[in-house]
């Protein structure tokens, strides 16, 4: 017996419904890991959460007369109730860098669902 062809494969009954569960099944499979992991990176790139108190770091008169300046970069990790629980330095003047992290430990973010790591930039001028 001879298989029909049908577009590019030859597809019998039993094949044809195989190829299609095949296909729906990848389908699926698919669009759950696209879903499920979309999710997870969108999450872990920071929701920029609205702050509601902000401390300002202390800038060192040391510093400031000697005309050093320049921008903190920080990761804060904040709880869902909004307090910040950890803060990682991720760049900077290391004086500025410590001011910058005493000073976002104590703000308070709005709340979310879950815990997030927002990206962090503080400007230091001395003008």
């Amino acid at each position: 017996m001879q298989a029909k062809w049908s577009g590019l494969f030859p597809v019998s009954g039993v094949a044809r419904a195989r190829v299609i569960a095949a296909a729906q099944r990848f389908f699926l499979l698919t669009f759950f890991v696209v879903v499920v992991f979309g999710a997870c990176l969108h999450a872990q790139e920071g929701n920029h959460r609205k702050i509601v108190f902000r401390v300002n770091p202390e800038y060192p008169d040391t510093l400031r007369i000697a005309q050093i300046g320049g921008l903190v970069r920080l990761n804060a990790t904040v709880s869902a109730n909004g307090s910040v629980t950890q803060v990682e330095v991720r760049g900077g003047n290391p004086i500025l860098a410590e001011k910058a992290q005493q000073a976002v430990m104590k703000w308070k973010f709005a709340p979310a669902a879950s815990q997030t790591v927002e990206e962090l930039r503080l400007s230091f001028s001395p003008h």
